[in-house]
């Protein structure tokens, strides 16, 4: 706001003294006043990345997240980690009570081992029947018992086996691992908690690798593809630029906003970036480095694009052919007008008269 104060000042300075000119002798002979511009007036034009595209906004999410539930019901008897610690896959995080499990797991085992016992004596007398049998000793009737019997034992095995595989089961879910190496995100149960099925006890995210689900447009998909890049800010990040990528194109339009959705695969090897926050860029269809300068240069009040430049100390106004424009970085292609080096007038400043002398001061 001071540099604005400055230049109407100064601005009404400089026509008050031509207003005093005018009554002189010879007005061509009165001085125009030197306006003094600060560094944040002026920009240079050099060759800057330019990119354009649709603008995308999202909230980010992290691409593996898991949020463990209880699979049997009890009491919790210990939680092992607390909300931001980082886990390693197969760790455990939360305990519930066994007792009654651990009961039902000791007699499966019990039956299993009697199962096991009585299938190995019906094999061996099936085997040994089968020995007489063939030498005429025994009638083939006592034979097909024998094999009947092992084959009853058998059955009875698997089925032994088959709950003890149960029950073991069973008592391992009351033991919650993390199903890979990440951060607990929240852990909603304490020690003493009695929880039931399906009740969450942690939440494990791993923030490696974040998305970003945003629409675009449906006259960008002739140019969108998988792998185009996408330039975006989060928020409490202000000022500092991000990059991912097209991961998945969404083959159905959305009838509401008659959009397409899309989304971003973003690399957070720097683990910087957190889920949860909002995130607003562009999809960078287009992109060439080229000769640019700040969109408030631009003087789009005259018949062609024009802007005014410092030469020789005093502003003159000149007429540029645009091209690319970066609505994110708020920049412009400048095609023709205007050579490397150039110093034009931004902002406010931009509306000095030309002709007028100008001073480059500092702060």
């Amino acid at each position: 706001m001071s540099r604005l104060i400055r230049f109407t000042l100064v601005a009404a300075l400089a026509t008050m003294a031509a207003c005093s000119g005018g009554n002189a002798e010879n007005p061509a002979d009165a001085e125009v006043p030197v306006v003094n511009l600060g560094p944040d007036n002026i920009a240079v034009a050099t060759p800057r990345e330019l990119s354009s595209g649709p603008s995308i906004s999202g909230t980010l999410a992290a691409i593996r997240e898991a949020t463990l539930r209880a699979e049997v019901a009890g009491v919790v008897t210990g939680t092992q980690v607390e909300e931001g610690q980082s886990v390693l896959a197969g760790q455990v995080l939360v305990r519930l009570d066994d007792s009654a499990i651990r009961d039902a797991v000791l007699s499966a085992r019990s039956a299993h081992r009697t199962a096991n016992e009585a299938a190995v004596v019906a094999r061996r007398n099936a085997e040994r029947t089968e020995r007489l049998a063939q030498a005429g000793a025994v009638a083939e009737r006592e034979l097909e018992q024998a094999k009947w019997t092992a084959m009853n034992a058998e059955a009875g095995l698997a089925d032994a086996a088959a709950r003890l595989s149960s029950a073991e089961k069973q008592q391992g879910k009351t033991v919650v691992r993390a199903p890979f190496a990440g951060i607990v995100s929240e852990r909603p149960v304490s020690t003493g908690d009695v929880v039931q099925v399906g009740n969450p006890v942690v939440t494990v995210v791993n923030p490696e690798r974040l998305r970003l689900e945003a629409t675009v447009p449906v006259s960008a998909l002739t140019v969108l593809k998988v792998g185009t890049e996408v330039d975006f800010e989060v928020s409490g990040y202000e000022g500092k630029r991000y990059t991912g990528r097209v991961e998945r194109i969404n083959p159905v339009l959305d009838p509401s906003t008659r959009q397409v959705r899309i989304h971003v695969a973003i690399p957070n090897v720097a683990g910087r970036l957190v889920a949860g926050l909002f995130a607003q860029g562009r999809v960078a269809i287009e992109q060439r480095t080229a000769l640019a300068v700040p969109v408030s240069a631009l003087d789009l009040k005259t018949p062609t694009p024009s802007i005014r430049r410092l030469r020789s100390g005093k502003v003159e106004l000149v007429a540029v052919e645009l091209g690319l424009r970066d609505d994110v970085a708020q920049l412009i292609e400048i095609k023709a007008g205007l050579v490397p080096g150039d110093t034009v007038l931004i902002g406010p400043s931009a509306a000095v008269a030309v002709g007028t002398p100008v001073r480059i001061v500092k702060e």
